[in-house]
């Protein structure tokens, strides 16, 4: 049950007038649902990075389980260079056949593990 004051606002408030963009992974050329989004900064925070990219949350976390920061920082700090990036390739090859919002759990590499 809503109260009067909650109804008075909602009544009041204008009508969207478009709907939301859609937002593409730059990846995988598959639309992100909003459960999915996440934002990958090209170079890492802590290497000075600002700039961020939306990403599937599958993507965003295998490009952190293949790469180190120092990695992304220096030489694949663009989408184009992720891309090209063999085990990138690998995995964008074959998350394209998976539906819009498909996770799943990613396990970093045996190279990074510590």
């Amino acid at each position: 049950m809503q109260g009067r004051i909650r109804k008075r606002l909602l009544e009041n408030q204008p009508l969207p007038t478009r709907q939301a963009e859609v937002l593409i992974c730059p990846l995988c050329n598959r639309p992100i649902p909003d459960s999915e989004k996440d934002a990958h900064h090209l170079v890492p925070k802590s290497k000075g990075g600002r700039e961020t990219q939306y990403l599937h949350r599958v993507c965003h976390r295998q490009i952190h389980a293949l790469l180190t920061e120092t990695e992304l920082a220096k030489t694949y700090n663009h989408v184009a260079a992720l891309l090209a990036h063999p085990g990138i390739a690998r995995f964008v090859a074959w998350v394209k056949t998976k539906p819009d919002n498909f996770y799943e759990r990613t396990r970093k590499s045996e190279r990074i593990r510590d």
